[in-house]
C-alpha cells in the first residue's frame, strides 16, 4: 500500500466539503499547518472539526475560519480568536464546548473501540445538559460518547514510508489519540526517513493507524504568547 504523498494537497485530494476533522495541535504547538494550509487551498468547506483549539486569528484553525470553511468547532479552549468570536455570537459557527480531559477520553474511546464511558466531570454544569447520568458508589457521573472523525491531520517531528511516527516533546498532546481515531489518518512529518531508521522503542504510533504521509516544509513553530523579563 501506498502511503507516501508528494505535497499536502495530494494528501488531503479527498476530503469532501461537510467532511469531520480531528486536527492535532495543542495551542499553537503540534499543528498540522501544511494540511490545514491545503485545506485552505483547496477550498473544501463546511467542515466541522475537532481540535484542543481553534487556532489563533492568522494561524492554524483560524485560518480556515476566515475563509469560513468550518461550519461546526468542537473543542476546549476557543480563546485568543477574534474572528472565532465574532462568528459564535452572530450564530454563524457551531460550537461544542468539551472540557479537555473529557475530549482527550473521548477520541482516545474512539480509538481503542470503546463507544462510551462515565465521568464525573461536568456534573451539575451545562456540559451534562441532554446527557445520560448514573450514580456509582454515592456519585452522580454523566455517560460520554467517543468522538471519531472521517479524517484525522497530525503532524510529527519524524515518520518514515510506512507511516511509523515519532513525536517530539510537547507535540506528542492531542497527536497520538487523533492517529487512532481518524478513519483515514493523514499525518505530516518535519522529516521522512526510510523504513529501520526509526528506533522501534521510540515510535509513538504505530504505522496501523497511518494511511497517508508526506514530508512537510515551512513550519512557523509559533510562540503562542512570549513574556520577557524586564532587564
Amino acid at each position: 500500500m501506498k502511503k507516501v504523498y508528494e505535497t499536502a494537497l495530494k494528501a488531503i485530494q479527498n476530503i469532501p466539503d461537510g467532511a469531520s476533522l480531528l486536527v492535532g495541535g495543542f495551542g499553537l504547538c503540534g499543528i498540522p499547518e501544511n494540511a490545514i494550509s491545503a485545506l485552505k487551498q483547496k477550498g473544501i468547506k463546511n467542515l466541522t472539526c475537532i481540535s484542543n483549539n481553534a487556532g489563533v486569528d492568522d494561524f492554524g484553525l483560524g485560518l480556515l475560519l476566515q475563509t469560513r470553511q468550518i461550519k461546526k468547532m468542537i473543542a476546549s479552549y476557543v480563546g485568543e480568536n477574534k474572528e472565532f468570536e465574532r462568528q459564535y455570537l452572530a450564530k454563524e459557527l457551531e460550537v461544542e464546548l468539551v472540557p479537555q480531559g473529557t475530549l482527550a477520553e473521548r477520541i482516545r474511546s474512539a480509538g481503542a473501540g470503546i463507544p462510551a464511558f462515565w465521568t464525573a466531570t461536568g456534573v451539575g454544569t451545562q456540559v451534562a445538559e441532554g446527557k445520560e447520568k448514573r450514580e456509582f458508589e454515592g456519585q452522580t457521573y454523566v455517560m460520554e460518547t467517543a468522538l471519531k472523525a472521517d479524517f484525522a491531520l497530525v503532524k510529527a517531528w519524524k515518520g518514515d514510508r510506512f507511516g511509523n511516527l515519532i513525536y517530539k516533546q510537547t507535540a506528542r498532546n492531542f497527536n497520538p489519540l487523533m492517529a487512532m481515531a481518524g478513519k483515514v489518518t493523514v499525518a505530516e512529518v518535519e522529516e521522512l526517513v526510510e523504513p529501520g531508521e526509526l528506533d522501534p522503542d521510540q515510535i509513538h504510533t504505530p504505522a496501523i493507524f497511518v494511511q497517508r504521509v508526506f514530508e512537510g516544509k515551512n513550519y512557523e513553530k509559533r510562540i503562542e504568547e512570549l513574556t520577557l523579563r524586564e532587564s
